[in-house]
């Protein structure tokens, strides 16, 4: 026996015949009238809560970035990434310390 034998005896097992031809011949699927698919939303509709910008950094604050992050995933923040860590630091800066020559 070889092994295509063997695999269409397992089928054939397991496979109910009229089950197989009813999906093949699309009769499975028919199970009344078919729903109109919802309107699609309009293209030129953008988001008016953020925008996507783009920023130079130094390689070396990226991989500091980068190992931020992945310490605060590691912590559980399953959500943190770059631009979350950038908007909470932030929060967080107190303009009266920044110094002069920044």
């Amino acid at each position: 026996m070889s092994d295509r034998d063997g695999f269409r005896q397992a089928a054939a097992k397991v496979l109910d015949r009229d089950e197989v031809e009813g999906v093949l011949s699309s009769t499975f699927y028919e199970a009344g009238p078919r729903q109109p698919r919802p309107e699609p939303k309009a293209s030129n509709e953008k988001p008016t809560h953020y925008k996507v910008i783009c920023i130079s950094m130094y390689t070396d604050d990226l991989k500091r970035l980068d190992t931020m992050v992945d310490t605060l995933k590691s912590r559980g923040l399953t959500k943190a990434n770059r631009s979350a860590l950038i908007r909470y630091a932030l929060g967080e800066v107190d303009l009266e310390n920044v110094p002069k020559g920044l």
